[in-house]
């Protein structure tokens, strides 16, 4: 199968195919996302050597591991002597790379690299002399990859040791976006409209391994049914695996989600402490950044930057559908029925607002502000003197050439009709905005719907841009 997307991935990765120097290259990325797949692809003309740690094993089996990856890839087969330690494994592998020297720049692959250290097994010591001493004046391209992101961090791109500054390029793997879920599935031979492609998004997200499992045929309830209710769902259990295969001590990863699943507008920081019960520190940063940096959370500063009432919103679309709809639900639950239920399409559209934060840069290119300075925020405001009326603004776009636009996202079946009632609820937002912050800038309404907004009185006199979902597939 193809590489899908990953074009900036893809670009960097061959860079480092012809030139003449060495590199140590750093994968990360939550489980599932493709990242073995894809260093496989792109170096598969160039891959010598090749390692996958083994799940909690001990360093006597991860070396003998070791010796069958050298029999495969060096010995045709023949058994090697199993080595006694790390230092004497990558001293047999230096004598075989220097016997290799090929055409093409070799590359050598350790894949969930925190398998491989097991504890005192002096791994992460003896790659640091290997690379130091010998692989750092080689023609060679060193990959190491693994999804305990924390892990990856501490021991190897914030290292301390003998691997301090030594990583070339960190690449963390994100989620498909839309454009590219819909080209994997279309790859797949499944056709779903926008509409159906973001039905399903919204439960599963992009993770090509989750997309992977999705039937030609079949229809977005039914696929979802078969994935995530079903006895042998894949994704029945994925939640329980997920974090602590991410996090060194994950259980408290996952209070901090399941309070953030609690309110789909997102929480600050002192209430998320005050939900999940846990006190002020260091520790809780690091959590919050761990969470951000694998794409489990988005983070939002106020319109006039208060950093106390940093919004925190869970927009991984799995987490969110799991604790919503599969946590403690029963063996019989019928998938098919619930979507029809009003729960469900309210939830959509909470939902629907979180897609549309993380593709904001295609609600930007459609504005045709790409190369303009911006930032996104959100506003909160609560009833005072300046304007009587509280309000809430979920997505603001604030722009440098004066105007700041007002994000409105909708997520309906059909086109979206704007009624009295909510036409003054977007008056409120508007005139608020510009009451309680004095802006000078001209504020815009920009709306992102399924299938459009009705044409009536309202939208004549309140809309500036009208978008459907099509240009997130952009």
């Amino acid at each position: 199968m193809k590489i899908i997307g990953r074009k900036e991935e893809q670009q960097v990765m061959k860079s480092y195919q012809n030139d003449k120097n060495a590199h140590l290259l750093a994968v990360i990325g939550r489980r599932r996302v493709g990242k073995t797949f894809l260093i496989r692809q792109v170096y598969k003309n160039n891959k010598v050597f090749e390692m996958t740690g083994l799940k909690n094993a001990s360093t006597k089996k991860q070396l003998l591991n070791f010796t069958f990856q050298m029999s495969k890839y060096f010995n045709q087969g023949d058994i090697y002597s199993k080595p006694e330690s790390w230092l004497e494994a990558f001293n047999m592998l230096t004598k075989e790379l220097e016997n290799h020297k090929g055409r093409v720049k070799p590359v050598v692959f350790f894949d969930e690299l925190p398998w491989i250290v097991s504890r005192k097994s002096d791994f992460m010591e003896a790659l640091g002399h290997w690379w130091n001493n010998w692989a750092s004046q080689q023609k060679i391209i060193v990959v190491v990859c693994g999804s305990a992101a924390s892990w990856m961090l501490k021991h190897l791109v914030n290292a301390k040791g003998g691997l301090h500054n030594r990583i070339t390029k960190l690449i963390t793997l994100m989620p498909f976006t839309l454009n590219e879920t819909k080209a994997f599935l279309e790859e797949k031979s499944v056709r779903f409209t926008d509409y159906q492609t973001i039905q399903m998004y919204l439960s599963i997200g992009g993770i090509p391994h989750y997309l992977n499992h999705i039937s030609k045929g079949k229809s977005v309830p039914q696929n979802i049914q078969d994935l995530c209710f079903a006895k042998d769902g894949i994704l029945k259990s994925e939640f329980d695996n997920l974090y602590p295969a991410l996090f060194d001590n994950a259980k408290r990863h996952i209070e901090i989600i399941k309070a953030l699943a609690s309110k789909a507008s997102g929480l600050n920081r002192q209430e998320i402490l005050k939900r999940t019960k846990m006190s002020e520190g260091g520790w809780f940063s690091n959590i919050l950044n761990e969470l951000e940096t694998s794409g489990f959370i988005s983070t939002f500063e106020p319109l006039e930057n208060k950093k106390k009432d940093m919004i925190y919103r869970l927009t991984d679309e799995y987490s969110l559908f799991y604790l919503t709809f599969m946590e403690g639900q029963s063996k019989s639950t019928n998938w098919s029925r619930i979507s029809e239920s009003q729960a469900y399409k309210i939830w959509c559209g909470y939902a629907f607002e979180n897609l549309c934060i993380k593709h904001v840069d295609k609600i930007k290119s459609a504005l045709q502000i790409s190369g303009v300075q911006s930032s996104v925020n959100s506003y909160l405001h609560r009833s005072d003197s300046n304007f009587a009326q509280g309000f809430q603004i979920d997505m603001l776009i604030d722009r440098k050439d004066d105007i700041i636009n007002i994000c409105e996202m909708k997520f309906y079946s059909s086109e979206f009709i704007i009624n009295k009632g909510y036409a003054q609820n977007i008056r409120t937002k508007k005139e608020g905005l510009k009451a309680v912050t004095k802006t000078k800038k001209m504020v815009h309404l920009t709306f992102i719907t399924s299938y459009g907004v009705v044409e009536n009185v309202h939208k004549l006199e309140l809309i500036d841009n009208d978008y459907t979902i099509s240009i997130l597939f952009e």
